[in-house]
């Protein structure tokens, strides 16, 4: 059986190792549990007790949502950082790296210290089956308890209520948006996804929702567990205008905010970032200077990331419906005379039509690509599903079996005026990116 542990590899006695690179602890912990996703928290959370790990003394935020958890969390992350605090920031999926999932200070974990932490992860488990997103969720809890950080800033990984994640009691709980995504783990409708996630909340604590039209379930959840809920529109609001735009709580205004990337959309993660710092302000203070300069200068790879150059690439790793209402909308905000050619891959477990029905109309030419992972999409399928919804006039598909093939055909293709929207996955987006190092080594 796949989640039974080999003999052959031998046992961990203290004075070695398991393995010795971080490749071959990332390999073995694909398949040591008999599936990649399986919600619960009873296994992390017994090995996280033998390794006295559920009691940490940091500051524990956590962030949920179906978007937007990436940008609340590293916006946050800048913000206490520059503030002078000591931050750990748990981030997934990652882009390019494994590494980039854990950060200290604003550091990427090296390669020696996850190795160390998952040969302490699986002396502690014993018999115990974990999954890959288990085991780097305990690797991020150890490695700040290690490095003694006064704030630890925890994105679920999905869902909430069992996301291995939910395993520390968060001081701060954070919901950025809610809609529909990973239906087959968390339900089918808003207010059941809606529930999901809101197991974060803990009883007395702050629990934020930056949604302004949240499903009724958010707000049963906080009232049924106790929680001091914030809601965007209620307890907090915003008023955009110009190329600023104003944050109010209670006493507290903030004027002239700059947009976070320069992009509107932000504004509402932006919003949940002062709630958090709002209700943290006791004990974390921060000066109204840094706020703005941290807006000021907010970036994320991969959130309608522009990219110089004949032609134009834009990198967004929209995946869902609501992503892609937002991918179509940042595209009309920035058009210009010539047309989208949109480089596409997806995992299997999406909804492909609802995607493609949103974005399509913004859409010229489609490259479709295969992504080759074990829940990957295979180009055709995307091509069935785009093909069952009104692409846009004169849009046409091309389907190839690399990300890179699609990108490739797509550049050649593009005329003076076009640009090239890369979009669909994390992985669609990562494979672009280290594609691009290859043709610019100097900038890697």
């Amino acid at each position: 059986m796949d989640n039974v542990i080999p003999t052959s590899a031998g046992r961990d006695d203290g004075r070695s190792m398991r393995f010795r690179t971080l490749p071959e602890w990332l390999r073995w912990q694909e398949g040591l549990h008999f599936t990649a996703i399986e919600l619960g928290l009873d296994r992390c959370r017994k090995v996280a007790e033998k390794m006295d790990l559920l009691r940490p003394p940091f500051t524990v935020i956590s962030i949920a949502g179906t978007n937007g958890k990436g940008s609340c969390a590293v916006m946050l992350e800048s913000i206490f950082r520059q503030s002078g605090y000591k931050v750990g920031l748990y981030t997934s999926p990652h882009l390019l790296r494994y590494n980039e999932r854990i950060r200290i200070n604003g550091e990427e974990v090296d390669d020696a210290a996850l190795c160390r932490s998952f040969a302490r992860i699986d002396r502690a488990r014993g018999n115990i089956s974990l999954t890959y997103f288990e085991f780097g969720t305990l690797a991020a809890i150890d490695l700040f308890h290690q490095a003694g950080i006064d704030i630890a800033i925890m994105e679920v990984g999905l869902g909430g209520r069992l996301d291995a994640v939910n395993m520390l009691d968060a001081d701060v709980a954070l919901i950025s948006t809610i809609d529909l995504d990973h239906q087959n783990w968390l339900g089918s409708t808003r207010e059941e996804i809606g529930r999901e996630k809101a197991g974060i909340f803990r009883p007395m604590r702050p629990a934020i929702c930056s949604d302004p039209a949240p499903p009724d379930s958010i707000r049963a959840a906080a009232e049924l567990v106790g929680a001091r809920f914030f809601l965007a529109g209620r307890e907090f609001r915003v008023e955009q205008g110009g190329n600023g735009w104003l944050w109010r709580s209670g006493l507290t205004c903030y004027e002239n905010l700059p947009l976070p990337c320069g992009n509107a959309h932000q504004i509402r993660n932006a919003a949940g970032v002062l709630m958090v710092l709002q209700t943290l302000a006791d004990r974390y203070p921060v000066e109204i200077g840094t706020i703005f300069r941290c807006l000021r200068e907010f970036s994320l790879p991969g959130r309608f990331q522009i990219i110089p150059g004949e032609p134009p690439l834009i990198l967004d790793v929209a995946h869902n419906r609501q992503a892609a209402a937002v991918l179509a909308e940042n595209l009309d905000a920035t058009a210009g005379s010539g047309r989208n050619l949109a480089v596409t891959g997806m995992l299997r477990d999406k909804d492909h039509r609802a995607f493609f029905t949103v974005l399509a109309p913004h859409i010229h030419e489609w490259y479709l690509a295969t992504l080759h992972h074990e829940r990957g999409a295979d180009s055709a399928d995307l091509a069935a599903a785009l093909s069952g919804v009104d692409a846009g006039a004169g849009a046409h598909m091309h389907s190839f079996d690399q990300v890179e093939a699609a990108l490739a055909a797509a550049r050649a293709e593009a005329r003076p005026g076009d640009r090239i929207i890369v979009t669909g996955s994390f992985l669609t987006i990562g494979a672009v990116l280290r594609g691009l190092r290859a043709e610019t080594p100097e900038s890697a």
